[in-house]
């Protein structure tokens, strides 16, 4: 697999050289600066995305994920956590490239070498559904067996609503009526009162998309309790209680916003809910902006900060909703963002020789793994690529390098005062 994970990025930097020269054959020279950099911030990005997602994607495609992929878990539970470890690693990866996978990219700007990977993904992802809902496959998964498949089945359902297009509606009949029944098998599963009724919900929201019976009680429950669980100011208790760590983050707000953004088409009870969800989202994601350093660094806080950039989901989200709050713009989130990346990803450490991550938070730190983490759990970190399912022509990627909030104030810029909502 490592010389899969090679040829991928050598392949990456190899059309982005064709596509970025051909393209600028035409323009004048303030042009191409300006294009150059633009394509730049979007080709790193990229580039973290392949990383991320080529030992995963490609051995399920090919049915291999059980048997190649390796399994840390620094509690000692490794037998307990391979039962769940490759369900989260193809759920969470894909709820981060979801919005990208689907997003149709314009002829210009260089996207031409950009579509043919990201066809690539595509191919690979409906085949890794395939393998990975099909009960023959030596890659079939556990959807209901234990608790965790509940997670998982959340996140791999938000990644069917984030990407509708390219992994349901192109998924080939057998796929379809698998996944399907697949994700309803998760209903074995009972959400204790906290951020896993959002798992729940966001399965039952995919299935109503899929055409298939859903289950509004378990949408409902969700919905009601997170309205009695909000504190005030953009956060929400995980549960009754307040639990400082990015959870607003990693699961709540995003779900929220997806269940909400997509249920209406089935039942209009919640719509009354969108404008104060959205609201509190996009004041959560300005706090998290502020909370990036100058440096690109944030404070490691909280449960699960092994899922690494992953704390900046929700961040990412709104941004790719084009949600953002003022003064944050399109590109200051993106040279945060991105600041963020470089500061986690390339960490020495970060993946293992054959390119899988490694549990830690910057670099390989295992003991920072609670017992739930595993190897696949690891993957909720490519939720922070999600601004890449804006096309290239999109501001958040054209506009000129901004520095972020902490790093303006820290070298004695003036702006205007914080407040809460």
């Amino acid at each position: 697999m490592r010389h899969w994970a090679l040829s991928g990025l050598h392949y990456l930097d190899m059309v982005h050289r064709r596509g970025f020269f051909h393209s600028v054959a035409g323009l004048g020279v303030a042009a191409a600066t300006a294009q150059a950099a633009a394509e730049d911030y979007r080709q790193y990005w990229l580039r973290q995305l392949t990383r991320i997602a080529d030992p995963v994607l490609a051995n399920l495609a090919a049915g291999t994920l059980k048997r190649n992929m390796p399994v840390e878990c620094a509690s000692g539970k490794l037998e307990e956590r391979r039962r769940y470890t490759h369900l989260e690693a193809i759920g969470r990866l894909l709820a981060g490239i979801a919005p990208w996978l689907e997003v149709e990219l314009e002829a210009e700007l260089g996207a031409g070498a950009e579509r043919d990977l990201q066809q690539r993904y595509r191919d690979l992802a409906r085949t890794a559904l395939g393998q990975a809902t099909d009960p023959a496959s030596p890659d079939f998964l556990n959807f209901h067996e234990g608790s965790q498949p509940l997670v998982d089945c959340g996140f791999l359902a938000q990644a069917v609503l984030r990407a509708p297009g390219q992994l349901w509606t192109k998924l080939d009949a057998r796929t379809r009526k698998n996944l399907a029944a697949a994700l309803a098998a998760s209903r074995a599963i009972s959400p204790p009162a906290n951020n896993w009724l959002m798992f729940a919900a966001t399965v039952e929201t995919a299935l109503a998309h899929m055409g298939e019976p859903w289950d509004e009680a378990r949408v409902d429950n969700a919905i009601r309790e997170h309205q009695q669980w909000y504190l005030g100011d953009g956060v929400y208790g995980d549960g009754p209680r307040f639990h400082w760590d990015y959870y607003n983050s990693f699961v709540i707000q995003p779900m929220l916003l997806d269940v909400l953004r997509n249920i209406g088409a089935h039942s209009q009870r919640w719509r009354n809910l969108e404008a104060d969800t959205l609201k509190r989202a996009e004041r959560y994601a300005a706090i998290e902006e502020r909370l990036i350093s100058p440096e690109g660094t944030f404070p490691a806080l909280g449960r699960s900060i092994a899922y690494r950039t992953g704390a900046m989901h929700l961040l990412a989200q709104v941004a790719l909703m084009g949600r953002l709050a003022a003064p944050l713009t399109g590109p200051r989130v993106r040279c945060a963002l991105g600041a963020v990346m470089r500061r986690l990803l390339e960490a020495p450490g970060t993946f293992d020789e054959h390119g899988w991550l490694t549990i830690g938070f910057c670099g390989h730190q295992p003991h920072l793994g609670e017992d739930y983490i595993s190897t696949g759990s690891l993957y909720l970190c490519s939720t922070v690529l999600l601004p890449l399912g804006l096309p290239p022509a999109d501001a958040f990627w054209q506009g000129p390098a901004e520095d972020w909030t902490s790093r303006r104030l820290w070298r004695g810029e003036d702006a205007a005062a914080d407040h809460a909502i």
